[in-house]
């Protein structure tokens, strides 16, 4: 049975989706762009917007009872490959141990003019 997640500090999903799924123990969170829940405003520079992403994932686990240490893949969508090395740093500091599985792709364009979006599954 699925169960489906909203956590108030995220932003809304911007399309017929939700921002995560609860299956059993494994939890599928939507893409998350860099928007601040609270204001709506999108985070400015690659390093602000990878740590908006992430955090937003944050709240859609904390919503659902699960924490980073819980993420067993990720994938991170860029605009430009060449942010790679400022996305990994700001990312190697929400995730510190027992790393996720991750593919990373660059795309051509992304929602809203972002720089990134990251996504998730988790398991409990």
């Amino acid at each position: 049975m699925k169960k489906i997640i909203a956590s108030p500090k995220a932003p809304k999903a911007v399309g017929p989706y939700s921002q995560a799924v609860q299956c059993g123990e494994t939890l599928y969170i939507s893409g998350q762009l860099p928007i601040d829940g609270a204001t709506g405003i999108m985070a400015e520079g690659i390093e602000q917007q990878t740590r908006q992403s992430l955090a937003n994932l944050g709240h859609i686990l904390e919503e659902a009872g699960y924490s980073f240490s819980d993420v067993v893949k990720t994938t991170v969508l860029l605009n430009d490959m060449g942010d790679f090395a400022a996305m990994n740093a700001i990312y190697a500091t929400f995730f510190t141990k027992d790393m996720p599985a991750r593919v990373c792709y660059q795309v051509a364009k992304l929602p809203m003019g972002a720089q990134v979006e990251i996504d998730a599954i988790a398991v409990k």
